[in-house]
């Protein structure tokens, strides 16, 4: 007897296909269904490990409840922590995500997207890693919403949720010249993503601002422990060195680390230090980092919610979000 499908719990209950199919898909109480009968079959059901196909349901209703979310690097810290939010809050939801890691590449995006949309996922949230927003215009014209999250296009009608990277920057920036620092390097991600430009421009700004613009000097091309190790590795060695690091990520920051203590200095004495990303273990350097942290809850949070009701036609023009940094203070920064 098969007790894997309705079909089966149908012939050990004896209650119709319909009840049943009824009380699975959570319709019980829309059709009076009684608590007793709920209870036999939600009994019966758990007892042969009844699992529904999703597939199936999704032809019927032409949803899948099911979610695409593409990151560029699930071993970055950051994305790993957005993802794991995203996931809470689908699942909180009634939805399944669907991960996929585009290995910080256009190609790599492209296949991911064309792997998730043949799974027919209801939605899709992505980090993207391209300069062009057009392809993803055109699946979310095509009737498959996508949201974006940390990275996003200025000249885009997609949604978005993201850090006021900016503003995070300037503050640390300022901070730095605050301390009294005047040659402050900037270790920056990759040059093309829209989190490392504003960053830039913040720091940029705040140099400007104090008459330091002819100080500035911006370093490195990957959000990296690698890229941070080299960059240090290098000023270190060559000409005047600066009297602080702005790491554009914490993964930027652990390469600094890395290369100040090689060459035996320390923090904050020799070389003050800030970064963006927010981690327990930057407290658990000695000294702690100063640090700018970004909202992560609140970016997957909204992330959801925006897809959610852009999904289900009740958001006409759903949000382009900027949320606001916290400049967390440590002893990773020398006043001069």
């Amino acid at each position: 007897m098969d007790k894997t499908t309705i079909t089966g719990i149908a012939r050990t209950t004896g209650f119709s296909i319909s009840t049943i199919s009824r009380v699975l898909n959570g319709k019980a109480e829309k059709y009076r269904i009684s608590k007793k009968t709920v209870q036999i079959i939600e009994d019966e059901a758990q007892r042969c490990n009844y699992s529904p196909s999703m597939i199936a349901r999704g032809l019927r209703t032409n949803k899948t409840h099911t979610i695409g979310l593409v990151v560029p690097c699930i071993d970055n810290p950051f994305f790993a922590n957005v993802a794991s939010v995203i996931v809470r809050e689908a699942k909180n939801a009634g939805y399944t995500i669907v991960l996929m890691d585009s290995a910080e590449s256009e190609t790599g995006e492209a296949e991911c997207v064309r792997s998730l949309l043949s799974h027919r996922i209801d939605g899709m949230i992505v980090v993207p890693c391209g300069t062009s927003p057009e392809h993803l215009e055109r699946i979310d014209r095509e009737g498959v919403p996508v949201v974006l999250v940390d990275r996003y296009f200025e000249n885009t009608v997609l949604p978005y949720v993201s850090t006021d990277n900016f503003s995070g920057a300037y503050e640390a920036t300022e901070h730095l010249i605050g301390c009294g620092h005047r040659r402050i390097v900037c270790l920056q991600g990759i040059p093309s993503a829209t989190p490392t430009r504003n960053r830039v421009a913040g720091y940029r700004k705040a140099l400007a601002d104090h008459g330091l613009a002819d100080n500035a000097l911006v370093v490195g091309n990957d959000f990296s422990v690698q890229n941070g190790y080299g960059e240090t590795k290098l000023l270190l060695t060559g000409g005047t060195p600066p009297t602080a690091l702005f790491a554009l990520s914490n993964t930027i920051a652990l390469g600094a680390y890395k290369a100040i203590r090689e060459a035996g200095l320390t923090v904050p004495h020799d070389l003050s230090l800030v970064c963006f990303d927010n981690y327990m273990y930057l407290d658990f350097l000695e000294p702690p980092v100063t640090r700018v942290a970004q909202p992560i809850d609140e970016i997957g949070v909204l992330a959801i919610k925006i897809l959610l009701r852009t999904m289900e036609k009740r958001d006409e023009k759903p949000g382009q979000l900027l949320l606001p940094p916290t400049l967390l203070l440590a002893k990773s920064v020398r006043q001069l």
